[in-house]
Order: structure tokens, then sequence, then C-alpha cells
């Protein structure tokens, strides 16, 4: 997490493939899930915040997916530290009976 504005734009570009100056905002998370920066373009300059938990863990996925698309709940819950990637098992059904 020692990466800044610039080296976290690079890692959207080059890694995700994404445009860092979309507007879209990009999260990132240690590997002790304990501080997360993100980072997004608002209409003149880059934005850069973080956010360090002094207790306990934010959820992240278990899977090494490159990029994963929040709604804005989701982004709510997880800042909150509530865990929705395993809140429920999805069920699925091939028929009603």
């Amino acid at each position: 997490m020692r990466k800044a504005i610039n080296g976290l734009s690079m890692i959207v570009a080059d890694e995700l493939e994404s445009d860092p100056l979309s507007g879209n905002l990009f999260l990132f998370c240690n590997k002790e899930r304990r501080n997360l920066k993100a980072l997004y373009w608002d209409k003149n300059g880059f934005c850069l915040w973080q956010k360090k938990l002094e207790k306990h863990r934010f959820p992240w996925p278990k899977n090494n997916q490159d990029a994963i698309e929040l709604k804005q709940t989701e982004l709510d819950m997880l800042l909150k530290g509530i865990d929705f990637w395993n809140a429920h098992t999805e069920l699925k059904y091939s028929e009603i009976t």
C-alpha cells in the first residue's frame, strides 16, 4: 500500500486494462485487509483517499479476480465492514414442485 496516485493509476491502466480517467472509483486493499485506498478522476484531477481499520478487516473477495464491479449499496456495505460476498448462499433450482 505504498503506491500513491501515479502508481495506482498505472495499475488501473496496465493490469486492469481500464481508463483511470473514466471517473470510475477503483479500490485497492492490502494483504492484511486493513487498509483500503480509493482512486478516481474528478473533473480536473485525481482523488485518492484511504481508510485504515484499527480493528477487524475489510471484507474482500477470496478469489484473485482482477476487478469486480460493485453497486453503490455494495460499496457502502464494504466500507462499513459488511461481508456481502458471503452473506447468503445463492440457491438455484431447475424446477418448482
